[in-house]
């Protein structure tokens, strides 16, 4: 239809007009998906069941447990017994502090090796002033046992930067099960630089935990649990006694207080994930709770389920495990943030 030009020219400025608008609503709506957004989330859970004696529970099935989320009951999309195979990243601290007893390290990280199951597959990264995975994941127990042989370094401790290393291979495993063991003091170089600041004003040690307690989670830290929980990632840290807030040679505020620092992060990693941190207080010990970490690892069952609907980023969901037998204890994660 042929329209007088004057027309013509407010129809063209009219539909400009609305392409303008809804171009601006769109972007209106991309920034309000920043905040909540309506989608589905895979959580998927390692869990421990233990008897009142402590003994773990190793022959239940998917109808066995009954997972809630926010207080609400979950399908149970995937199920799988202690005996499916893991994906585990060995995390080795190379770093100048592990220098005196490194032969040790190595051989309590091997005798570790010898309680996985044949499928396990195993990744080794080092830690020292640099990151490094010296191998991928395999199942040839002889690849990965010369790896860590050959683990070396000195200088600065990057721990953390490690960590994100492992959970970026992590990711590329898939839907297998998945866990980190790692033997370190947790005292990580740029952490201690930020601790520093945070403990300036201390003047006794009392203070100086306190303002540990006090001071906001690390988001370096808190990246890294975000990552840990979207994979369902466990942590299981083994504290070396060098790092022990208690056991400091001389009282110093902010000495006292970075280590104290360390220690809480490595057992929020534990608990976090729905690990167990490891203390080790004799060196010796150390192949053995090597040991009694692999056989946690082979204790675990694993369920994934749908969490679906509205998710604000940022909160809080609590989850919690049940079994349909009252005299067992299930063991998680405590829940997850929103992402």
């Amino acid at each position: 239809m042929n329209y007088p030009k004057p027309l013509q020219f407010l129809i063209i400025v009219s539909f400009a007009c609305l392409c303008l608008f809804g171009a601006s609503s769109a972007v209106f709506a991309q920034d309000e998906d920043d905040v909540i957004r309506t989608d589905t989330a895979l959580v998927q859970l390692n869990i421990g069941v233990v008897d009142k004696q402590g003994r773990p529970i190793t022959s239940l099935t998917r109808n066995d447990f009954a997972v809630y989320e926010d207080g609400v009951k979950q399908t149970i999309q995937r199920f799988e017994p202690v005996e499916a195979p893991f994906s585990l990243v060995l995390l080795l601290d190379m770093s100048g502090s592990t220098i005196n007893f490194r032969q040790q390290l190595k051989l309590a990280t091997l005798r570790f090796l010898d309680a996985l199951a044949p499928d396990d597959r195993v990744a080794v990264i080092q830690f020292d002033a640099r990151v490094k995975q010296i191998t991928g994941f395999s199942t040839d127990r002889k690849k990965t046992a010369w790896a860590i042989d050959n683990a070396d370094g000195k200088g600065e401790t990057h721990f953390y930067e490690a960590l994100r290393l492992a959970l970026h291979e992590l990711d590329k495993e898939g839907k297998r099960r998945k866990a980190i063991v790692t033997l370190t003091d947790g005292l990580d170089t740029q952490f201690r630089t930020d601790d520093r600041r945070t403990l300036v004003s201390a003047k006794t040690d009392e203070e100086a935990l306190a303002l540990v307690k006090a001071a906001p989670i690390n988001p370096e830290l808190q990246r890294i649990l975000a990552t840990a929980d979207r994979q369902g990632v466990t942590i299981f840290p083994l504290a070396l006694p060098s790092g022990d807030p208690k056991k400091l040679p001389i009282s110093d505020p902010n000495i006292t207080g970075i280590y104290a620092a360390a220690r809480l992060r490595l057992q929020s990693l534990a608990d976090r994930t729905g690990g167990r941190l490891n203390e080790i207080n004799r060196l010796e010990k150390m192949a053995e709770l090597y040991r009694e970490v692999a056989a946690s690892i082979r204790t675990l069952y694993t369920i994934a389920y749908q969490a679906n609907g509205e998710r604000v980023r940022g909160k809080w969901h609590e989850i919690r495990i049940e079994t349909h037998y009252t005299d067992l204890t299930a063991r998680t994660r405590p829940g997850y943030f929103g992402r």
